[in-house]
């Protein structure tokens, strides 16, 4: 693949990002809420290895709410009235982003509250 081809693809996908900070709310939420963490695991002098599960669990929610995202797009795209059959795959997107932001959470708790609690 020569430099240009992947140049235009970095592209591509920088315009996906932006098109996700534009128009979708949660990711909007989910960015803050990933600099606030970041900002405190930097206060709390996380180890390298909690900052960088932490860094991964980031990219997993913003990962999924970006696919998510992405399907319903394409949903809309093909089937803009509503559809059973379109509903219940953009439920089970929605479950993902759900289920990634859950998992997030615990992981953040498992790594946070024994360093906050040194405060206490």
């Amino acid at each position: 693949m020569s430099i240009e081809k992947k140049l235009r693809s970095f592209k591509y996908a920088l315009t996906g990002i932006a098109i996700a900070w534009r128009e979708e709310f949660n990711f909007r939420f989910d960015v803050v809420w990933a600099f606030l963490t970041l900002g405190l695991a930097w206060f709390l002098r996380l180890s390298e290895t909690e900052f960088l599960v932490i860094l991964f669990m980031i990219g997993f929610v913003l990962t999924a709410e970006t696919f998510n995202t992405a399907l319903e797009e394409l949903c809309d795209k093909f089937q803009p009235t509503h559809d059973p059959h379109i509903g219940k795959i953009k439920d089970l997107a929605a479950g993902a982003v759900l289920i990634s932001s859950i998992t997030a959470f615990i992981v953040g708790c498992v790594i946070f509250i024994p360093h906050l609690t040194l405060f206490l």
